[in-house]
């Protein structure tokens, strides 16, 4: 049975290899880029199949305009895809402020205001699905990815907690971890910030040169990663995560084990810093205060 898709991104990457596939299988998409020229061969080739509206994540007020309209116009969404968003790489010290602030705006704000503006008419509608694009490396941290990490990672904060808000409504999330893939994302959606010569000699100025001599593994098929998306949207219930790829799978598991290791290391300290059998409550009535 066909599905209408909203997808976000669907220029390159992820976002056109999912919108390729499933307008070649008879779904109907509507796919949102910054350039409408971007999707010319995929129009002309499917007609009514793709629409195409103009869409920049940052921009909140349009968000909310082209999702009304999406929905206006087909009157039901089945799946929801949130792809949009590029990489930023560079030590910490060496991004600007502006650079800091736009990785935020497109790969978190960006993507909780999708969510926030898809959520009543999926609601309304009995349900839907929605995807959220998110990556290995919002599970693992590797130097000169800190705020596209900072991003990742909080974004599947965010979704892991509406999941629990609207699963009274049908409405289930999955979050998509992929590891690299054979996209566009080093060619042209990776953004390197200045270098300071300070980090050469460091594991930044190792990444820097190993992703500019081509020298990261990069092994993941996007079209078979966008083959596993659209078969998860057929799952009951849906994955809360989806990893992508050998290495996803490999540092993801590695660093969760780590992280378990590390917890239960600490069950000693963690647990006597409870109140005491019989102890009075603090005068704050016990209200977990924030750090």
């Amino acid at each position: 049975m066909s599905k209408t898709w909203l997808i976000t991104g669907t220029s390159s990457g992820f976002g056109r290899a999912l919108t390729e596939q499933l307008l070649a299988r008879g779904d109907r998409v509507i796919g949102t880029v910054r350039r409408l020229a971007a999707m010319d061969d995929l129009k002309a080739r499917y007609g009514d199949l793709l629409t195409v509206m103009s869409l920049d994540v940052t921009d909140t007020d349009r968000v909310r305009e082209v999702v009304a309209a999406a929905f206006g116009d087909e009157g039901r969404i089945d799946v929801v895809v949130n792809n949009a968003g590029y990489g930023l790489a560079g030590a910490a010290e060496e991004l600007t402020d502006q650079q800091i602030r736009h990785q935020i705006d497109t790969n978190l704000v960006g993507s909780i205001q999708v969510i926030r503006a898809v959520l009543p008419f999926l609601r309304r509608q009995g349900g839907g699905r929605v995807i959220q694009l998110a990556s290995m490396g919002g599970q693992i941290a590797i130097p000169s990815l800190s705020i596209y990490h900072a991003t990742k990672w909080a974004v599947e904060g965010f979704v892991e907690s509406v999941a629990q808000e609207v699963a009274a409504f049908g409405i289930e999330l999955t979050i998509v971890e992929p590891g690299m893939a054979r996209t566009n994302f080093g060619a042209g959606s990776l953004v390197m910030a200045e270098a300071m010569d300070v980090y050469d000699a460091t594991p930044s100025g190792d990444f820097r040169r190993a992703f500019a001599a081509g020298a990261v593994p990069n092994n993941g098929d996007p079209v078979k990663m966008a083959n596993a998306m659209i078969d998860s949207v057929y799952a009951n219930p849906a994955p809360r995560r989806l990893a992508l790829g050998s290495d996803a799978f490999a540092m993801i598991r590695a660093a969760l084990v780590d992280r378990l290791s590390a917890l239960d290391a600490q069950k000693a300290i963690a647990v006597s810093t409870d109140v005491e059998d019989g102890e009075p409550l603090p005068a704050a009535g016990g209200i977990p205060q924030a750090a």
